[in-house]
């Protein structure tokens, strides 16, 4: 079992380091002579244009997190075997992570700078040799595992890398303390990635709910820290048994699979009007509240079981997974890419690295985002999807996710199946016309977040997030008066409301929902 109280204690003291760390390093680089400014003009740029756009703390706060989420992957991975040469992690008995050690020897990694080898080996000048070239391995290997997780490891030559905290070698750096929770035995399970985010956001999640008290409204960047929990494993279970478990078990009544599923309830009477599945690949399930993705992580587990009884090869088996079955929706980029990454691991694990490396399928959590068009772009849109393409429920659908981070999956797109307009917007050529191609780029942007709220799902599995009506924003509360007059009085109550639109007729809707809407007036 996990020593929950461990995580929490360093992931609190992580976030609060990290934020000094990142803020320390802050001040050196927008400095007006800062060496920054002269070796990466383009990344300080960034900065100062993110830092106007949202607010410093908030830039903080999120190269903060980037940051610990890396950390937290690269260790899961070093001690599950997944990185070639360990990467934040020494060997056995070593204090220095084995990727310095190898450079320190001499066996630098492939494309490795030359500026590695200098520091090393005292041809360039530095404070910290060690240090800073550590720090250039580690920005290499995040950028090499680019290709296999590009949503936990965006190409970095950005303001991340400039405010990579600083000491990450001594014996109380973060890798350090990391290392200690993050036991080896500790990551044979992947929801140890789940639980140190939940608690990384936990004394955030105070401050949020203190200002409530003094009235202060629930804004969208807050919505995560203030709604986001993790659901315990049995819960977790409970639920996929008894929708994904039980639609199989209706189509293959000879199945084994009840015999793995301790939470299943077998039904009383048979049943005989159920959603028909022809095959493994044919079943869609959703969790449009996929935090950092236990729900789709055990739906992965049981659709495994279920390949593997249909005699599926086992090598293919992950792919075929990730490819048909299985789409998270979350507000949260950082729980989203940590969603993602779950379901990375579920794949190496059964894979192993080199396979997992060739494997081209990658998760399918569709982050919502925020995408507004003016009026004249919206004006020129029939020439940039086509005529007859335009219909009034596309053009409706285009200016529904201007408060996407805000309203999240209760967004019900008006284009029904936006697959085919998806697939000729994404075929036309813009590449002469930089203007129409990033206007293009938004439509996309929003046919994908459509097409992942599509009702087009057997079964529905979520941990809804709950917030009242005193607790929501302007623009939330009027949301939800106009789009859910019924349940408008909590955000979970509109989630159940929302998902049985995703699903048909016998589709399933599993959550986990508070008991008041089945006494409470307001729900009448």
């Amino acid at each position: 079992l996990m020593d929950t109280t461990a995580l929490k204690k360093f992931a609190q003291a992580a976030r609060n380091l990290l934020m000094d760390q990142v803020t320390a390093k802050l001040d050196v680089v927008l400095a007006g002579n800062s060496a920054a400014r002269r070796e990466a003009p383009k990344a300080v740029k960034d900065l100062e244009n993110a830092i106007y756009k949202a607010d410093k703390q908030q830039v903080i706060e999120q190269v903060a997190y980037t940051w610990f989420n890396r950390f937290t992957a690269l260790r899961f991975m070093d001690a599950n075997g997944y990185t070639q040469v360990r990467i934040v992690s020494p060997i056995e008995g070593a204090t220095r992570p084995e990727i310095l050690s190898e450079a320190m020897a001499g066996n630098l990694p492939d494309k490795a700078p030359a500026s590695i080898d200098a520091l090393l080996s005292g041809r360039a000048p530095s404070n910290d040799p060690q240090a800073e070239a550590y720090r250039q391995l580690l920005v290499l290997s995040c950028n090499q595992w680019h290709g296999a997780m590009p949503f936990l490891f965006e190409k970095i030559n950005d303001y991340t890398e400039l405010l990579m905290p600083e000491d990450l070698l001594s014996q109380s750096s973060i890798l350090a303390e990391l290392r200690k929770v993050m036991t080896e035995d500790a990551c044979q399970d992947v929801e140890i990635i789940g639980w140190l985010y939940q608690f990384y956001i936990s004394e955030k999640k105070d401050q949020v709910f203190a200002g409530l008290k003094k009235n202060v409204k629930i804004t969208p960047e807050n919505i995560p820290a203030a709604t986001q929990l993790f659901t315990p494993h049995w819960i977790v279970r409970y639920l996929v048994e008894n929708s994904l478990g039980r639609l199989w078990l209706l189509n293959r009544p000879d199945s084994k699979l009840a015999d793995q599923m301790d939470y299943y309830i077998a039904p009383e009477e048979p049943e005989t009007d159920f959603l028909r599945i022809e095959r493994p690949e044919d079943i869609r399930i959703c969790d449009p509240a996929a935090g950092s993705g236990h729900m789709l992580t055990y739906s992965f587990d049981l659709l495994y079981a279920i390949y593997e009884e249909e005699g599926y090869d086992a090598t293919e088996i992950p792919a075929l997974i990730l490819t048909h079955n299985l789409t998270g929706v979350e507000i949260d980029d950082r729980a989203g890419a940590l969603g993602a990454f779950a379901l990375a691991m579920k794949a190496a694990n059964k894979l192993g690295r080199r396979r997992f490396l060739r494997m081209e399928a990658k998760p399918n959590i569709c982050v919502l985002k925020d995408v507004s068009f003016t009026d004249e772009e919206m004006q020129d849109m029939p020439a940039l999807v086509g005529r007859d393409l335009f219909t009034d429920e596309l053009r409706e659908t285009l200016g529904q996710f201007e408060q996407a981070k805000n309203f999240g999956s209760l967004i019900v797109p008006k284009l029904l199946d936006p697959a085919e307009t998806l697939r000729v917007v994404e075929a036309r050529d813009f590449a002469g016309d930089l203007l129409l191609k990033e206007v293009q780029a938004r439509i996309v942007a929003v046919l994908r977040m459509a097409e992942a709220l599509s009702p087009k799902y057997h079964v529905v599995v979520a941990n809804p997030p709950y917030m009242g009506g005193k607790g929501m924003n302007g623009k939330l509360g009027t949301f939800a008066k106009e789009e859910y007059p019924e349940s408008k009085s909590d955000l979970f109550a509109m989630f159940i409301q929302r998902g049985f639109k995703f699903i048909p007729r016998h589709g399933y809707s599993a959550m986990v929902t508070m008991q008041s809407w089945m006494f409470l007036s307001s729900y009448d």
